[in-house]
């Protein structure tokens, strides 16, 4: 079955399988543009939000279950919730799970590369395949270090938004979640590396933009 669906979706691209994970990450940015578009609308309800919210704090600080109460109909309120925040990561996971079953596929992206460096194999097989200074090794490294550039505009892009008001483990762990991205492409195939590159460069590009714009 991934044999499958990964001719059909590289057969659509030209047979070129590095334009066919780009589209394909494109075409699932496009679906989850709603949730996007939620999360910022949800951002900028805390933010004005957030007096209230601290009020709330103050008076319910002794009685967690009557705090969580007042602040979910607070969100209900203005059509909300706490949690639209984590929608859009959340339902990303299936479609990376998909992307990781392809890149770990033993035959599906077999003789498929990315300007030169194998789309099936991870960084450590690439070394060991074809040494450390190598022109795949290179391709590798230039997809991680682009995903630890995106990865600090959006840290940046995180830090803008977080307030006094909430908790500082949250202050200081919120920034830092971005770099998972870079983690995870270090020890996952090419192919993975390259979805998240484009994934998460479409976030930092989406919250940009729907900062600036009425929602």
């Amino acid at each position: 079955m991934i044999d499958s669906l990964v001719t059909f979706v590289i057969g659509v691209s030209g047979g070129n399988a590095a334009l066919a994970i780009v589209l394909f990450t494109l075409a699932v940015r496009l679906l989850l543009l709603p949730l996007g578009i939620r999360q910022a609308r949800s951002a900028r309800i805390r933010e004005r939000l957030a007096p209230r919210l601290r009020a709330l704090r103050a008076t319910f600080e002794r009685d967690p279950e009557r705090l969580a109460k007042e602040t979910s109909a607070l969100f209900a309120a203005e059509g909300t919730s706490p949690f639209a925040g984590i929608l859009p990561g959340l339902a990303q996971l299936p479609f990376m799970w998909l992307v990781y079953r392809v890149a770990t596929h033993p035959t599906a992206l077999a003789g498929h590369d990315l300007l030169g460096a194998p789309l099936g194999q991870q960084v450590a097989s690439v070394v060991t395949s074809y040494g450390l200074v190598s022109w795949p090794v290179s391709v590798f490294a230039l997809v991680i270090v682009l995903l630890v550039v995106v990865a600090w505009l959006t840290s940046r892009q995180i830090r803008s938004k977080l307030t006094a008001e909430q908790p500082e483990v949250l202050r200081r762990v919120m920034p830092l979640l971005p770099y998972g991205s870079v983690l995870a492409a270090a020890v996952l195939p090419l192919a993975a590396g390259l979805y998240l590159l484009v994934s998460t460069a479409w976030t930092a590009g989406e919250r940009a933009v729907l900062a600036t714009r009425p929602l």
